[in-house]
């Protein structure tokens, strides 16, 4: 009896915390993860590149209004051939250079981030980042423990391909899997990809946006924004 007592007092004080969410690439890190890694391949292993530059010559006719399809073609250049253990290996190692790379991290970010653990808020990452390299990342920052919903990838037949691009809209279904409902307490996001998680927050609050974008968020969301500029 006391046992369940207890466990049912552990299930409402979780209950009871509030939920903040952060998304990672230009709100905790500068610039984009997963975009660096792909450089850094590209640079490391050129055949990749010459791989990734001869399916996007197809495109460049029309290059304006396919963009999105040549960054897909840079991608697969990049994990073409990899096995799901090579990949992991590679992200995880990038991720530990990374963090030891001068001014990647903005600073203020991570100290919210961690005021917001010590204040017992229930604080995940959101992003679209894939998992293993941003969770090799906050490894290495020292908050192994903290939730991660990220973007996935998955074995094919020619190496590794994206299973979940967790932007937008899947980003509050990854949520609503994972348990957590809406509303939740803060949300914190710097692009268009995160509006959805905004619109949920008690408290949208724009990291490092131009006047202009915050204007705009602000039509949309129908309400003010915090707005924070992060060095």
């Amino acid at each position: 009896m006391h046992e369940d007592r207890g466990t049912e007092a552990g299930t409402e004080a979780v209950a009871a915390q509030r939920i903040v969410l952060f998304d990672f690439d230009g709100v905790v890190l500068r610039g984009d993860a997963f975009a660096a890694f792909v450089r850094a391949r590209l640079q490391r292993r050129r055949w990749r590149k010459w791989l990734g530059l001869s399916l996007c010559v197809p495109l460049l006719p029309t290059l304006l209004f396919t963009r999105r399809w040549a960054v897909k073609a840079l991608i697969f250049a990049v994990l073409c051939g990899l096995r799901e253990d090579d990949y992991r290996r590679l992200a995880q190692a990038f991720g530990v250079e990374l963090v030891r790379q001068p001014r990647r991290f903005h600073r203020e970010a991570l100290t919210r981030l961690r005021q917001h653990l010590a204040e017992g808020d229930r604080v995940m990452v959101v992003t679209g980042c894939e998992e293993t390299l941003v969770r090799s990342i906050f490894d290495e920052l020292g908050l192994r423990d903290l939730p991660i919903l990220a973007s996935r990838l998955r074995s094919g037949p020619l190496g590794m391909r994206v299973q979940l691009h967790n932007v937008g809209v899947r980003k509050i279904e990854s949520l609503q899997a994972a348990g957590v409902q809406p509303p939740w307490a803060v949300a914190y996001g710097d692009s268009a990809y995160d509006l959805p998680m905004l619109r949920a927050a008690d408290e949208a609050v724009l990291v490092n946006a131009s006047p202009k974008w915050c204007k705009r968020v602000e039509r949309v969301l129908g309400r003010s924004v915090t707005r924070v500029h992060w060095h």
